[in-house]
């Protein structure tokens, strides 16, 4: 996995505790506690991180795992050695197969996003999307 040209790199040596935020693509393939947020950029989460956070981004790529909710206002793409515990919030979602996802996700649509009425909450866990690997 190589960052994106332009992208700014924290490596898998460091551990960060606090608030992280910036208006820079970012690659992170580091362990973090707290909360990440770039609301105008992209942010790609290596296959070595482990985020413990709540994220905010415009676009996010995973391909580690994060525990935590993730609000994105573009697009969350889940690779295959994506994991994530935690709920989703996007405009729009891909998921690779063997990618696991624990928590509920929320795709807004154009209306949405513009002032509508957003679609009910889930009012019963059962009622909740969870996506799990095959045994």
């Amino acid at each position: 996995m190589k960052p994106a040209e332009g992208s700014t790199v924290i490596g898998k040596s460091v551990t960060i505790r606090g608030e992280l935020s910036g208006k820079e693509d970012l690659y992170m393939d580091c362990d973090i506690e707290g909360t990440i947020t770039l609301p105008e950029n992209r942010l790609t989460v290596g296959p070595n991180a482990r985020i413990l956070a709540d994220i905010h981004v415009r676009d996010i790529t995973v391909f580690g795992a994060i525990n935590g909710n993730v609000h994105a206002t573009g697009r969350v793409e889940l690779r295959q050695s994506a994991v994530v515990k935690g709920d989703i919030f996007a405009s729009r979602l891909s998921i690779e197969e063997n990618s696991t996802i624990k928590g509920r996700v929320e795709l807004k649509t154009a209306e949405t996003s513009q002032g509508q009425a957003a679609p009910p909450a889930v009012e019963n866990m059962q009622d909740m999307l969870v996506l799990e690997p095959k045994a």
